[in-house]
Parts: structure tokens; C-alpha cells; sequence
């Protein structure tokens, strides 16, 4: 074997995950000087150059790359290993990093992941939560759930459920501003947007019939927090746009009311996200069961609210 200490790996795989040396003596706490020492030393034992080096960021060459690939899976497998030789085995222990939609977090993830770790209290959970995504593979991230297609192929899916948006408004908007019975009398309404990719969604897509309607909304306001552009359609500040897995309970209760029933949008699925390459623990693959029957239960109770 070339590497003559595997722990020296370590400082290969912090060196890439926070993009400098002084990053990764931070997160092993040792210094500086000694993680460029054993990234050095790596370097020597294989022949091989691990990164490239400039003034502002370190850079994974394509050798450095497959050896991170192996190395961080080593680790976690070796972590496993751990955690399952020092419990009964019957059990579930370690660390789930998850992230997830704000609203989604909030709305609907929060009580099932307080179910999950208390029936299994070996387990224990990083959740980050935000509606930019993280990237899965090179995050610290086991489980990622996300909407839409998957278009990365460093990445495998399973598919929670299919969702699509509708149109909702307070009460209390309605009361001051009458209902649009079509998506162009949308114009004439005060739109929310929250952001996607960045940039606040304010193209809204319709079909009905065989009709496609494209309508460019515009508000007064928008936000980058999925959850906080519900609230203000909760305190009637304008129409949303949004899934309805988060607003169940406000339609189910009459909090908010659906608005263009007959027209409908766009399909897209409800995935949990894991990295191809990476080896899953089991307490992941366990938690993504028991959301996968969650979700089913919310697609089938969405059936019967909407119709």
C-alpha cells in the first residue's frame, strides 16, 4: 500500500470540502503547516499531484478527485461500522445530515422527523434547511428532498410522490379583491413569488383542454423563504402559486382558498435525493421508508381535498 497512514486522508477530504488547507486544520484541529505537511506527504507516497494550488482556492486535479471518491466512502463505511459494533444491532445510531425545502421543513417534516428519531433514539439529525439546494455530493449531506426532475447523474432518486402547484388566496384578499376566474385576470392581482434558481418565480404556467396560458405576474413583494411567501398569503397580502403539501391544512381548515380549480399546472415529483457513488447507512435508507410512507399517505389525502 502507498499511503502509509489512511488517517492522512482525512485532510484530503476536508481540504475539499471547505476549499482551502487552513479550512481543513480548522475542522481536524491541527495546524495549518501540518495538513500542507501531510497533504505533501500524500502527494509523495502516490506520485501523484492532489490538487492544484493557486493563491485563492485549492482545486481537485482528476487523480486527486477518484481518491476522494474512495476515501470519503471508506470512511463512512468505516463509521458504520462503528456505530453498529458498539449497539445491538437491532438498532439504528449515527448521524443523518438531511436537507430540505424551508416550507417543507417546517409544514410537514418537522413532527414525522420528531416520530423517527424517537423510535429510534441512537439516531441523530443535522437537518439544513433552505430553498437553495445543496449540492448532495460534494455537501456534507447524506439525504437531500427535493422537487423536481433529476437531471444530475451523479445522483439516484426515489420518488415520494407527484405533486403540482395551485393557485390560493386568503379570505381576506378575497374579501377586498374578487376571485380571477382566469389566469390572465391574474394580472390584475397583487402575485407573490418566491425565489427558484435565484430568481423569483413569477412565470406561471396553466393548461386546460388541450390550452396552454402563460401569465407574467407581478406583486409587490417577493422572498428566497419558500414558507415566509405562504405567510404572507395567510395574512392576505396576495395570491400564491405553491405546492400543496405545505397548505394542506390551511385549504383542509379555510385558511386559504384555491383559486382556478379547472386550470392545471405543471407535474413534477417529490424525490429523495442520495449520491449514486456513496455508500447509504442504514439509518438513512431507513428514515427515506418512512417518509416514502408519509408522503404516500399525503398524496392520497391531496386526492380527496383537490379532487
Amino acid at each position: 500500500m502507498l499511503i502509509e497512514n489512511l488517517g492522512d486522508l482525512r485532510v484530503l477530504v476536508q481540504t475539499a470540502r471547505t476549499g482551502s488547507l487552513t479550512g481543513a486544520a480548522r475542522a481536524l484541529g491541527i495546524t495549518p503547516a501540518a495538513a500542507s505537511a501531510t497533504l505533501k506527504r500524500l502527494e509523495a507516497q502516490l506520485g501523484v499531484r492532489l490538487f492544484e494550488r493557486s493563491t485563492r482556492a485549492m482545486r481537485l486535479t482528476p487523480q486527486g478527485q477518484i481518491l476522494l471518491d474512495y476515501a470519503s466512502r471508506a470512511f463512512e463505511l468505516v463509521e458504520e461500522g462503528e456505530a453498529q459494533a458498539t449497539v445491538d444491532r437491532a438498532g439504528l445510531v449515527g448521524l443523518i445530515r438531511l436537507a430540505a425545502p424551508s416550507d417543507l421543513a417546517r409544514a410537514t417534516l418537522l413532527p414525522w422527523l420528531d416520530e423517527f428519531m424517537a423510535a429510534h433514539p441512537g439516531v441523530r439529525l443535522a437537518l439544513s434547511v433552505g430553498d437553495r439546494p445543496l449540492d448532495v455530493v460534494r455537501d456534507e449531506v447524506d439525504l437531500a428532498i427535493r422537487y423536481g426532475h433529476l437531471v444530475d447523474s451523479r445522483l439516484v432518486a426515489r420518488r415520494l410522490m407527484d405533486t403540482a402547484p395551485v393557485v390560493v388566496a386568503s379570505p381576506a384578499y378575497l374579501a377586498r379583491h374578487p376571485a380571477p376566474q382566469t389566469p390572465m385576470e391574474l394580472l390584475g392581482h397583487n402575485c407573490l413569488a418566491y425565489d427558484r434558481g435565484g430568481r423569483p418565480h413569477r412565470t406561471w404556467r396553466f393548461t386546460r383542454d388541450g390550452q396552454s396560458v402563460e401569465v407574467q405576474v407581478d406583486g409587490d413583494r417577493s422572498v428566497d423563504d419558500a414558507s415566509l411567501a405562504r405567510q404572507w398569503a395567510l395574512a392576505g397580502a396576495g395570491i400564491l402559486i405553491k405546492t400543496p403539501v405545505e397548505q394542506r391544512q390551511d385549504l383542509a381548515e379555510g385558511r386559504l382558498v384555491r383559486l382556478l380549480p379547472d386550470w392545471r399546472t405543471e407535474r413534477y415529483p417529490l424525490n429523495a435525493i442520495l449520491p449514486s457513488g456513496r455508500f447509504v447507512p442504514v439509518r438513512v435508507r431507513a428514515l427515506v421508508d418512512f417518509l416514502a410512507a408519509r408522503f404516500e399517505y399525503v398524496s392520497a389525502s391531496l386526492a380527496d381535498l383537490l379532487g
